[in-house]
């Protein structure tokens, strides 16, 4: 396995660093890769760093205190985990490792709905990592967030342009849902009684996210021509 280091942490112009004493840097880091036209690679990374000289006197850079990395091979579009291999890159204790080989045990497991109670039953406390573990909660969302992108790659590799599913002009509330399964009741403005479905049952079409609106202003590039792939 081969290691991508997390990127710097990232700058927030609305919302500046403190102006205070820094001890500890904690960096997720989740990244999706198309392995095949129906496998999923996730890769997760998380780096614990103490800032410089607060452990060790007149050390000028950061201390890598805790660096473990994930991958998970994910069957689309059955969402089932059907690889597992987690190493272990900086960890304080000569036993930390002997743990490793107990996240194989995703394999078989849905990242579905239920996949985080399972994790905790299967990993939690003792019974694994608890930094790994954390980690494997933030990379389940990015397989979900991924699967349009998946296509969209495939299209891309094979010289086309992303076409997404689009839906009938009078969609039934099977058909949202068979569409949308992903999405429902996963945060508020998904709620199956929300505005956002509401408009889909009446036949409206998805507004543009506005980050593709921004970008496609800055690129001069017209918004009404943009396809909605009604996911990510």
């Amino acid at each position: 396995m081969t290691s991508i280091l997390p990127r710097p942490a990232v700058q927030h112009p609305t919302l500046p660093e403190p102006d205070l004493p820094l001890v500890h840097d904690r960096t997720y880091s989740a990244r999706a890769y198309r392995k095949s036209d129906t496998e999923l690679l996730i890769r997760g990374q998380i780096q614990d760093q103490k800032p410089p000289g607060l452990y060790v006197d007149h050390d000028p850079d950061p201390l890598t205190i805790h660096h473990m990395v994930l991958d998970i091979t994910i069957e689309l579009p059955a969402l089932v985990i059907t690889e597992a291999e987690m190493v272990m890159e900086t960890h304080p204790h000569a036993g930390c490792t002997s743990i490793t080989d107990h996240y194989k045990q995703l394999v078989g497991l849905s990242i579905a709905r239920g996949f985080s109670r399972k994790v905790r039953e299967l990993f939690g406390g003792p019974r694994g990592c608890t930094h790994t573990t954390a980690l494997l909660q933030a990379m389940a969302p990015v397989a979900i967030q991924s699967i349009w992108s998946m296509q969209a790659s495939a299209q891309r590799a094979a010289g086309g342009t992303p076409v997404p599913t689009p839906l009938p002009s009078d969609p039934t509330d099977e058909q949202i849902r068979e569409r949308f399964a992903h999405n429902l009741n996963t945060c508020h403005v998904w709620r199956e009684d929300g505005e956002m479905l509401d408009g889909l049952r009446r036949g409206e079409s998805m507004e543009p996210p506005l980050w593709v609106v921004e970008r496609l202003n800055q690129l001069g590039m017209d918004v009404g021509k943009w396809d909605s792939p009604f996911s990510d």
